[in-house]
């Protein structure tokens, strides 16, 4: 077999990574010097690298971050806003959703709760977790449609599976009843089982008022505050926004 035939079967095996490579490792003479265990080594690593990185593109473009562009290492540790980076760092090892635990982002408008989520988000799709982002408005309505043309259970089921699901402007305004139903649907089904990031303006205190039928209220928070690692962002009105420090147009 000649080698364009190999480069041949590879692309049509869709080794398309380890073909290209399998071409310049011909076209370079320097790697006439190694073993065979040695290049085929190479080879295996780069087809490798090539699906885990096109993989991870996938997953952020399934993500649908709000902020694609955060990242651990930069969040901003000023001391005003009392942020415990050893916490956040353990965090980005996903341990976590290991565990099957919740983190609750606690603060107000513009302190960058939305950031730390994406961020802590992207590290996840690093280690190949599925993750979507949404805000709880959205959600809401997209639960709503799907009530009124039969694709209820599949939705709920898409939601269910995501080891990830980051929940923003969580409990921002008051439920109807049929919401707080729909809520408590995918809090159930994902308790125990997976993991969520609820950002909120507001302490776990709150909600209960925001949710409003008492034992829906209670089932709720009961199957998300004591299962729950709590981040809390302190600012004042004289701090700068963090939109503005993050460059972020919205």
């Amino acid at each position: 077999m000649t080698n364009e035939e190999t480069i041949g079967k590879l692309t049509e095996m869709r080794l398309t990574a380890m073909a290209a490579a399998f071409r310049q490792q011909i076209d370079d003479p320097a790697t006439a010097n190694l073993s065979f265990e040695e290049r085929l080594g190479l080879l295996t690593d780069i087809e490798w690298n090539s699906r885990k990185n096109n993989r991870l593109k996938r997953l952020v473009k399934k993500a649908q971050f709000d902020q694609p562009q955060a990242h651990v290492g930069d969040i901003n540790y000023t001391t005003p806003r009392k942020l415990d980076r050893s916490q956040l760092l353990t965090l980005a090892s996903c341990h976590y959703i290991v565990g099957r635990h919740n983190i609750i982002i606690m603060g107000a408008a513009g302190s960058g709760k939305s950031y730390i989520a994406c961020a802590l988000g992207m590290e996840a799709c690093k280690q190949l977790y599925s993750v979507r982002y949404i805000r709880l408005p959205d959600l809401l309505v997209e639960l709503a449609m799907a009530r009124g043309d039969g694709s209820y259970k599949r939705v709920m089921k898409q939601y269910q599976k995501i080891n990830l699901l980051i929940l923003d402007e969580w409990m921002l305004v008051s439920l109807k009843e049929s919401e707080a139903r729909d809520l408590l649907e995918i809090i159930h089904s994902r308790h125990k089982r997976s993991s969520t990031i609820f950002c909120s303006q507001f302490a776990p205190a709150g909600w209960h008022a925001k949710i409003g039928e008492a034992t829906l209220a209670d089932a709720i928070l009961d199957r998300i505050v004591h299962d729950s690692y709590t981040i809390e962002i302190h600012s004042s009105a004289s701090d700068p926004s963090m939109r503005e420090v993050y460059g972020i147009n919205h």
